[in-house]
C-alpha cells in the first residue's frame, strides 16, 4: 500500500490492547485475533492511530513496568 492509498483508506478500523496493555488497530469488519480486544474505539484509519498516540504513554510492555516497580518497592 503506498502512502497515497494510506490516505485514501476509507476502512473502519477497530482499537485493539493485548493483555500487556499495547494497542494495535484492526479492520473493524474482521474477528479480532485471539489475545486481543477491543477497548471501544473504532473509525478510520487515522483517527484510531491519532487516539492510540493520546492514550498509550508509555511503550513498555505492562510486565516491564510491574516488574520495574516491584523491584523500585523493594529497593
Amino acid at each position: 500500500m503506498s502512502p497515497r492509498d494510506e490516505d485514501e483508506d476509507t476502512r473502519t478500523y477497530t482499537v485493539v490492547i493485548n493483555d500487556e496493555e499495547q494497542y494495535s488497530i484492526w479492520l473493524a469488519d474482521r474477528e479480532i485475533p485471539d489475545g486481543w480486544r477491543a477497548v471501544g474505539r473504532t473509525g478510520p484509519k487515522a483517527e484510531c492511530l491519532s487516539y492510540i498516540e493520546e492514550v498509550w504513554t508509555d511503550m513498555r510492555p505492562l510486565s516491564l513496568r510491574k516488574w520495574i516497580a516491584e523491584r523500585d518497592a523493594n529497593e
